[in-house]
């Protein structure tokens, strides 16, 4: 059975394992979206309905199932990391301009920008509302610090548009804007179930790395895959002038002509006069897609390390499968 069909196995297992506190979740989502002004329901219906994998909440609950919490705690904060995430979405799809959402359009090209804006900050503040039920100060402290953070990395990123950066610019990116968000997911399941400090800043660590891995491979994804498979334009993220790792390593070691030809495509904000496929040359020419490839393997070994010495059992066996899933994931 190829590496695909494989993981494709074991995250029905995976997903089986948490099957009723998913739905648990799902249905906690959708009471909590629900408003007073018939816009924002019927928005946040529309965001909900379209999906996801749902990995965040999923890693939330199998990290406070890993110290045997069995309360609702767990289900209230997985509802509200996926409206957190979900909240960032709708903000990323108005800066980025982007038509099209997991293969339906985008909710700005459907309510404009105006309403889709407040509809974000309504999933923000009730992400909060909702977390302040656990009555924990030490959860709110971590939500605050992560939802700064992803705006500091949005704001960093447009800063950075149509320009070269320095691979270490770009993992604090990435760091702010996706791992962080990860490491938040795993740390609350610890915080929930009242781990040891120890073991809190370790499930923190593996959600951070399991995050880097994650955005790597889907910025190779963005590069690589057809659209009916990414469910938005391919090379979005060059179309957006955004610069990710497998640019960055081909601009260290390709020529001034070939570097002219990936900065026209950030000037020019699309392919108009250069194709898509010069820039798969170049980066093939310099095994720039295996660089970044191989870089999320080593964030994906460092996330199942720090899983080690921890007691064996199967939620244990679903955390380290989940860097597997990850990086050999297709879309």
């Amino acid at each position: 059975m190829s590496t695909p069909a494989i993981n494709a196995v074991k995250a029905k297992e995976v997903f089986e394992l948490l099957r009723d506190d998913l739905e648990a979740v799902e249905r906690e989502f959708g009471r909590d979206t629900v408003s007073s002004v018939p816009a924002i329901t019927e928005i946040g219906e529309y965001l909900r309905a379209g999906g996801g994998k749902r990995i965040r909440p999923a890693l939330l609950l199998l990290s406070a199932k890993l110290f045997h919490y069995a309360g609702r705690g767990a289900i209230r904060l997985g509802a509200v990391v996926e409206m957190i995430h979900t909240a960032t979405l709708v903000h990323d799809d108005i800066i980025d301009e982007a038509r099209t959402r997991r293969g339906r359009p985008a909710a700005n090209t459907k309510w404009g920008n105006s309403k889709c804006v407040l509809a974000g900050d309504w999933l923000y503040m009730q992400s909060f509302k909702i977390a302040v039920q656990e009555r924990n100060f030490r959860i709110l402290d971590v939500l605050i610090d992560l939802t700064q953070q992803m705006v500091e990395g949005e704001l960093l990123q447009m800063e950075k548009l149509g320009r070269s950066i320095t691979l270490d610019e770009h993992f604090d990116l990435i760091q702010r804007k996706t791992a962080c968000l990860f490491s938040t997911c795993t740390r609350l399941g610890a915080i929930v179930s009242g781990a040891s400090a120890e073991n809190e800043e370790k499930l923190a660590r593996y959600g951070r790395s399991l995050g880097m891995a994650f955005q790597l491979v889907d910025d190779v994804l963005d590069l690589t895959a057809c659209e009916d498979v990414l469910g938005k334009p391919v090379a979005s993220d060059l179309r957006e002038g955004k610069v990710t790792m497998a640019v960055i390593h081909a601009l260290g070691h390709c020529t001034p002509k070939e570097t002219a030809l990936i900065q026209t495509v950030l000037d020019e904000r699309g392919f108009q006069s250069v194709a898509h496929d010069q820039i798969l040359a170049i980066l093939n020419r310099y095994d720039s897609l295996e660089a970044a490839t191989a870089r999320a393997h080593e964030y994906a070994a460092d996330a199942r390390s720090t899983m080690c010495d921890l007691p064996d059992s199967e939620i244990k066996r679903a955390l380290l499968w989940a860097p597997e899933f990850v990086v050999a994931r297709e879309k």
